[in-house]
């Protein structure tokens, strides 16, 4: 890919490469936005088939950490970290150690945290190495609960958009990932009397969605074409597409997976067809909103106040859609980068001896 092409299109500050030879690193930090403050992104690790597959994963998922800080009201700049390789094979404590001192050199620029393919205990040996790591067990710990507590409260907004009543009682949602926060939102969803239709790519994961939540297991292929009333994606990204679309029999699409939509085209497709898509980086900010609350100073009670903001967080956007005539991707944009642009403006004179509430200050090692 002709990643400076990439970069000046969407006017990204920094893409660094980092390799250790001795524990095997492979990894890759991206940093999109730091208009509103240090860059908060998860690493993720995974065994990419390519290395452009990895640069473009991360590429993606650090614009999109810019928008969800930015449009979840957070003083966070965007960035994000992926590490290539199988966490079930690969990962070992001198691999997160090696990958903690890279980001260490970036002097706080960038703070790493849990993502897919790494844990709250994998944080720990990342922090041996840099203080700019959050997610930590003695603070705020694991994200998921509070993405899956997000991500409930944003399908019961989208609900109340789409059918006039907030309630999920009764309806059909079927769920495709059951990883840390694919399966808080079904216990979240069971627990208001939702059928739930699941599946993921370990079938523990759905064997354990059967016998504890009732749910209804099908193959990963067959999620798409199921009848449902919400479409529930909490794994990869890039699952709606050219293939995907025309199977859904759902009203709403609304889950905590990044990067839904494999291009923007395939939002208005969505909305061509009469389907709710609640933008990803609205409902899935749980997490980060958690994690910027243990960076000012942690409140449990607090956080998950502020998370279930996400309900009128979802309710402002797709009536801006609604009265933009817009789909609703483009709504949640407009959203996140008017704040942009307001805080560019608020930053365009010197002041001396400024500090980010999110400054190196506040962390500890």
């Amino acid at each position: 890919m002709e990643i400076f092409a990439y970069l000046q299109k969407y006017d990204y500050e920094q893409l660094v490469l980092c390799h250790d030879k001795d524990t095997s690193l492979k990894a890759i930090i991206c940093i999109h936005d730091t208009t509103l403050g240090p860059a908060l992104g998860g690493v993720r690790m995974w065994p990419y088939a390519s290395e452009d597959e990895a640069i473009l994963d991360v590429l993606r998922l650090a614009r999109g950490m810019t928008y969800k800080n930015a449009a979840a009201g957070l003083n966070l700049g965007g960035g994000k970290a992926v590490i290539i390789g199988d966490p079930r094979k690969d990962k070992t404590e001198e691999l997160l150690r090696a990958f903690g001192r890279f980001v260490d050199t970036l002097g706080g620029r960038y703070i790493t945290a849990e993502d897919v393919g790494t844990s709250v205990e994998d944080m720990e040996y990342i922090r041996a190495e840099t203080k700019y790591v959050a997610g930590l067990p003695e603070s705020s710990g694991d994200p998921s609960p509070f993405t899956a507590y997000g991500t409930y409260m944003g399908m019961k907004a989208a609900a109340l958009f789409v059918w006039g009543n907030k309630s999920l009682e009764g309806k059909i949602v079927a769920v495709q990932g059951l990883g840390h926060v694919g399966y808080a939102l079904c216990q979240y969803l069971a627990a208001e009397g939702v059928k739930l239709i699941v599946t993921d790519l370990y079938q523990e994961n759905v064997e354990r969605a059967v016998k504890e939540l009732g749910a209804t297991a099908v193959s990963p292929e067959d999620i798409y074409s199921v009848e449902c009333d919400i479409y529930s994606p909490n794994a990869l990204g890039g699952v709606l597409n050219d293939d995907t679309i025309p199977k859904l029999k759902c009203k709403i699409i609304a889950g905590a997976a990044n990067n839904q939509l494999k291009e923007d085209r395939h939002g208005a497709m969505l909305q061509s067809l009469g389907i709710v898509y609640v933008p990803d980086y609205i409902i899935n900010a749980g997490g980060v909103i958690n994690i910027a609350e243990e960076l000012r100073g942690y409140d449990p009670e607090k956080a998950k106040r502020r998370v279930a903001r996400i309900y009128d967080n979802v309710l402002r956007v797709l009536k801006k859609a609604e009265e933009d005539k817009v789909p609703t991707y483009v709504a949640a944009d407009r959203v996140a980068e008017e704040r942009l642009e307001r805080i560019k403006k608020l930053h365009s004179f010197y002041l001396p001896n400024a500090t980010s509430m999110y400054s190196s200050s506040g962390f500890r090692r």
